[in-house]
């Protein structure tokens, strides 16, 4: 864009540095403070805490889980649960006398991943996908603040929880071998090793809830990387994260998403994104050329095509041409950018869609024997039942659902 002229450099720069990069930054910053003071041991511990049955830990922790993945990084939580989980498998078989139990294994696994990965639609902290298409929706001058994406995703987190671990009892509870599973018990062990919170945790737990708070309520005038800023700043006058943690934070993943963020405005200023989309709306039949119909569309290519590549590559390569495709039909482009990024989410079947199933693949190994507890072919074969699951209860649920009472 530089060298061939499409901006000034100007306006490059304002679009490379958007508020949303900020926001993504800060994100990545805060988890930092989170993961090293030790705090997001305490959020699984204490969402696992009712699970005294497998019934209890598939209908009331996954839901949780679900929507704490909403507002705390997805990832982080998951690479603490899952080896509280696979502990949670090794010790209950065992004391049970039984060698294995993979039915037992894939439910634990697969449902927790499932359920992490479908927090991301409940707010704009959920990943970066969300802060990519904040970034897109900024160039139409229609950007959502962070209640009111709560408004519109937040419903859809705990529903699709509860369908995900309906799907699991379903198809495994006569598979199970071992039905007594008491994860509170062998949690509440594993939390007294770990001792009472400290002062940084307290204080960094305060940060978070100001931040989430301040997201909620003055988003529309401090934007998202005000209050993530100045959260920042609190946590390093106490000390609690440093230049060196800041330093260390994934600098690809903002550098990533600030080109997005540029590559969007470029295609948007420049009417590349409107001619996109009008050849990508001239191939659909006319029921899917506007309004709820347009979503299911914008939803089903961004569900299908994230599997196959990371999330946010995905939103930055399909939002600029999504968001135009409303304009052009006359839909509200919020109904359409939120499509897109709540598909986006939906990385279930391959472990190549999303750092959590990378994770939860490969801390899924019994840890006296070393076996694998889940499969790749797990992955594909449950996952793809969930993507489908996931897009009934986006259409139904969530377009044609509660969408139609709050309007646009």
């Amino acid at each position: 864009m530089y060298f061939l002229g499409v901006l000034k450099p100007d306006d490059i720069a304002k679009a490379y540095a958007k508020d949303a990069v900020i926001f993504i930054f800060g994100v990545l910053a805060i988890s930092q403070a989170i993961s090293k003071t030790g705090l997001d041991r305490r959020i699984g511990l204490l969402l696992l805490g009712p699970a005294k049955s497998l019934t209890k830990l598939l209908f009331i922790f996954l839901p949780l889980m679900a929507v704490a993945c909403s507002f705390v990084s997805e990832h982080a939580l998951i690479a603490f649960v899952m080896p509280l989980f696979v502990m949670i498998y090794s010790t209950t078989i065992r004391n049970a006398g039984v060698k294995s139990d993979r039915a037992l294994a894939v439910v634990l696994m697969l449902s927790l991943c499932f359920a992490a990965n479908s927090g991301g639609p409940g707010s704009p902290a959920a990943g970066g996908r969300n802060a990519v298409m904040l970034g897109i929706l900024t160039d139409y001058g229609i950007t959502p603040t962070f209640g009111q994406w709560i408004t519109y995703g937040l419903p859809f987190v705990p529903v699709m929880a509860l369908v995900i671990a309906t799907y699991f009892f379903i198809t495994f509870r006569k598979k199970i071998k071992v039905k007594n599973l008491n994860a509170s018990l062998l949690v509440k062990q594993a939390s007294e090793k770990i001792g009472p919170m400290n002062n940084k945790e307290y204080i960094t737990a305060a940060a978070l809830i100001l931040l989430i708070g301040l997201w909620i309520t003055t988003s529309d005038i401090f934007g998202m990387g005000g209050p993530v800023i100045l959260c920042i700043v609190i946590l390093n006058i106490f000390r609690i994260i440093r230049w060196k943690d800041i330093a260390s934070i994934p600098w690809d993943v903002v550098a990533l998403y600030a080109s997005a963020c540029a590559l969007g405005k470029g295609l948007a200023v420049t009417g590349a994104a409107l001619y996109l989309a009008d050849s990508f709306i001239s191939v659909l039949p006319d029921f899917l050329r506007s309004g709820e119909g347009l979503a299911i569309a914008s939803s089903l290519f961004t569900g299908i095509t994230t599997n196959f590549m990371s999330d946010g590559a995905t939103v930055s390569a399909i939002g600029p041409i999504t968001v135009p495709m409303a304009t052009i039909t006359g839909t509200h482009p919020w109904m359409i950018g939120l499509a897109t990024a709540f598909a986006s989410s939906f990385a279930h079947m391959l472990i190549i869609g999303t750092p959590n199933n990378a994770i939860a693949y490969a801390m899924a190994k019994d840890p006296i024997t070393g076996e694998q507890l889940i499969k790749l072919g797990d992955f594909f074969k449950h996952g793809l039942v969930i993507l489908a699951l996931s897009f009934l209860v986006l259409w139904v649920w969530t377009f044609f659902g509660y969408w139609k009472l709050i309007g646009f």
